[in-house]
């Protein structure tokens, strides 16, 4: 039976645009422009339930479990790349936020054709990962409605995981299936049916919010600072330096000398150089007050 695709609202076809391949290049990009002003007004709309989501996530990231991104197409992609960013930015451990995306990592560079239909190697991602009660998963889909994403919550909730689900379509079938739904409508596409446009705009500010406002709650940044990111190249040694000192207000030889103690982890120079302490006697410290540096300098 063929779906009927063009009933969704990311599937209509804007008559605005119907003759854009008769437009001049800037006239285009404008038009492209203007459209994507719509999305933060959809994205807007959809807060309350953004903001339910992520606190249920939160929740169960703080008594140890993780974060699943599910998707597929231009939706997975987005998705891996959310759950890529957050090693480097928070300084997690891969495993904690992970994307999974319908046809394996050879669909983040070609398209494999069919793997969002199936529903089954969906569920068999979730058993492979064991999700369990204290996971989350949350299923992108710009339709709502991917095969492979339905799969994957249903296992999930039978797994007793946390479900959610991110589309762009009003009444979606994934909304359906997980606990929390997001439904962030952005309407016809400049090219008909292309969501990778404001559809896939829309998902990648909500994967943002998802991830950074988890990990704020987690305590993974001191005020708005990446306190627990890596510091993997000398653009970020650098960031973590200045950290360090606009922190604490100490001279360059005391927060370089803190750090280098510190093995790089900027939270653990804070506390060495605000309260006197040797590397090991700081991270007992931050520990004891699970890892929030603003609970641990206060304390």
């Amino acid at each position: 039976m063929i779906d009927p695709l063009p009933e969704l609202s990311t599937e209509q076809s804007d008559p605005r645009y119907s003759q854009i391949d008769r437009l001049p290049t800037e006239e285009i990009a404008r038009l492209m422009n203007q459209a994507d002003t719509a999305v933060p007004a959809a994205v807007a709309a959809a807060i309350p339930a953004i903001s339910a989501a992520i606190d249920a996530i939160a929740a169960r990231m703080a008594e140890g479990g993780r974060l699943l991104y599910v998707g597929a197409g231009t939706s997975g992609r987005l998705a891996v790349l959310d759950a890529s960013e957050c090693p480097p930015t928070f300084g997690t451990d891969p495993s904690l936020v992970q994307g999974i995306i319908a046809g394996g990592p050879e669909a983040l560079t070609r398209s494999v054709e069919g793997a969002e239909d199936d529903a089954v190697a969906g569920a068999a991602a979730i058993k492979t990962l064991e999700a369990g009660p204290l996971d989350s998963v949350l299923g992108v889909s710009a339709s709502g409605r991917a095969p492979f994403v339905l799969g994957a919550l249903a296992e999930a909730a039978g797994r007793g995981a946390l479900t959610a689900a991110l589309s762009c379509n009003a009444d979606a079938p994934l909304s359906a299936a997980a606990e929390h739904a997001i439904e962030v409508v952005v309407g016809p596409e400049v090219v008909t049916g292309s969501t990778r446009l404001k559809a896939g705009t829309a998902q990648k500010l909500v994967l943002n919010m998802i991830s950074t406002i988890s990990m704020v709650r987690l305590g993974r940044t001191y005020g708005n600072e990446m306190i627990e990111m890596s510091a993997m190249n000398s653009k970020l040694a650098g960031r973590a330096l200045r950290m360090v000192r606009d922190i604490t207000g100490a001279d360059q030889e005391t927060a370089v000398a803190a750090l280098d103690a510190a093995g790089g982890q900027a939270k653990i120079a804070v506390l060495m150089i605000q309260h006197g302490l040797d590397a090991e006697a700081a991270r007992a410290l931050l520990e004891s007050h699970g890892e929030r540096l603003s609970d641990a300098l206060s304390g």
